[in-house]
């Protein structure tokens, strides 16, 4: 069930974005009256799942969901049509049309995506609000539980006050700022320090395969009892907090395994927190250090037990236009900022990319609109920075064309774009097939 619920966001979210990306250029084609002869979801590669004809254009669902496509006559485009180019220029070809007209047909997919993104932020804005966790509420700093942090200096129990001098005043800073992390400004024990990050902490994060960041400290609350566990028959029951096992007391869940490994086949008592009353509970702990018991629990669980203070800012339509458009400009300049990283060899940022199962991973396994959302916003902005690279074949090519000819007055031949077209394909597998690769890679690797 959890495979089908984030594969129907995966594929809802994908299908959303490519159709209203493929629209950007199909509505400026025919204000202009340029004939476009297909309008595809997804790839058509030998047959299509669907197609129907209506007026000049074949609109139709392909069955390789990797993409999708408008094809203008008149274009030289990635179906290659070699022979609509060897005959005379017709007046509704896109060849034909004056440079700016076919600028606006090229950038009209990519303006559709930041747009899209900016109107999803705005109704966020006015339909959830905004919700963090203040920095100044958590009490006992933050759990390191990526080994590879430890050895840059990080410690559980550190707070962190600043990432590249930027102020670090709710806990989505941290995950905002963190992947372009030089210097983290921490405090511990009362002292202040600064930590200095490798350049290339982005490539050994990737090559250490743990994914875990700088997380809250947490309670160990009960989710569920595994049904083989030694304390099935132990009265627990979900959103009971563990308290202390034995004399141990264990306020965050990241102390818990160090204790229960002190107590191997041990019989303990456990102390609980049940509806604001304490309880103590007999638990066998296993020759592995474990009891069995699986964690649970959300953040508003832990806010309401005073583990720290979730803010929550809710906003009138008219304040939620401005708050989109600032959240659409973080979006955008954080991915920007990875785009710039992944293109540094130096910083290793490379070998995190990923291809379509990392995006099908990003979905959460239970379905949450608010989640679903902001997922697809961001992926649209992704779409659209990526479609304006400079490539040929994709949109930032034909617009770097066509500026060109804008200024040189000067039109490119045909033969050249179709050279052109054929390098910028290859380019584009090669990127396609790496990062897809680098998911095998760490699907194999674990």
């Amino acid at each position: 069930m959890e495979f089908v619920i984030k594969i129907a966001q995966f594929l809802s979210s994908l299908s959303l974005l490519i159709v209203l990306h493929e629209l950007g250029h199909f509505i400026p084609a025919k204000l202009f009256k340029t004939r476009v002869e297909k309008f595809y979801l997804f790839f058509d590669v030998k047959f299509s799942l669907f197609k129907k004809k209506i007026g000049d254009t074949v609109y139709g669902i392909g069955w390789l969901p990797l993409g999708g496509y408008v094809k203008i006559s008149g274009m030289i485009d990635e179906s290659m049509d070699k022979e609509q180019m060897a005959l005379p220029p017709q007046p509704w070809e896109f060849r034909s049309k004056p440079a700016w007209q076919r600028l606006i047909i090229m950038v009209g997919g990519v303006t559709v995506n930041f747009l899209l993104a900016y109107v999803i932020y705005i109704g966020m804005a006015f339909g959830y609000g905004e919700s963090d966790i203040a920095t100044s509420s958590i009490k006992d700093g933050y759990w390191i539980a990526n080994p590879l942090l430890e050895d840059f200096g990080l410690q559980t129990g550190d707070d962190i006050i600043a990432i590249n001098d930027k102020p670090i005043e709710n806990y989505s800073d941290i995950k905002a700022y963190f992947l372009e992390t030089k210097t983290m400004t921490i405090e511990r024990n009362g002292a202040t320090m600064v930590l200095d990050f490798p350049d290339d902490f982005l490539g050994q994060l990737s090559d250490s395969g743990d994914r875990s960041f700088v997380e809250l400290r947490m309670p160990f609350m009960v989710g569920s009892v595994d049904p083989s566990s030694l304390n099935t028959e132990v009265d627990l029951q979900p959103r009971d907090v563990f308290l202390a096992f034995g004399d141990k007391a264990v306020p965050y869940y990241d102390e818990v395994s160090e204790t229960l490994n002190a107590m191997k086949g041990q019989s303990i008592a456990a102390e609980i927190l049940r509806d604001g009353q304490t309880l103590t509970r007999e638990l066998r702990v296993d020759d592995n250090g474990k009891i069995g018991v699986y964690p649970g629990g959300s953040y508003q669980e832990f806010a309401a037990l005073g583990y720290f203070d979730i803010v929550q800012k809710n906003y009138g339509f008219v304040e939620s236009i401005g708050v989109g458009g600032r959240l659409f400009a973080e979006k955008m300049g954080s991915y920007w900022g990875q785009l710039k990283l992944i293109f540094s060899p130096s910083t290793g940022a490379y070998k995190g990319v990923g291809g379509f199962k990392a995006i099908y991973d990003i979905f959460p396994d239970s379905w949450s609109w608010s989640t679903f959302w902001s997922i697809t916003a961001f992926l649209s902005i992704m779409l659209g920075v990526l479609n304006l690279l400079p490539i040929p074949v994709l949109d930032g090519g034909h617009v770097m064309f066509l500026i060109f000819e804008m200024v040189s007055g000067r039109k490119p031949s045909d033969k050249f774009m179709e050279y052109a077209q054929t390098v910028g394909f290859f380019i584009l597998i090669a990127l396609v097939l790496f990062a897809n690769g680098n998911d095998i890679f760490k699907a194999i690797t674990g």
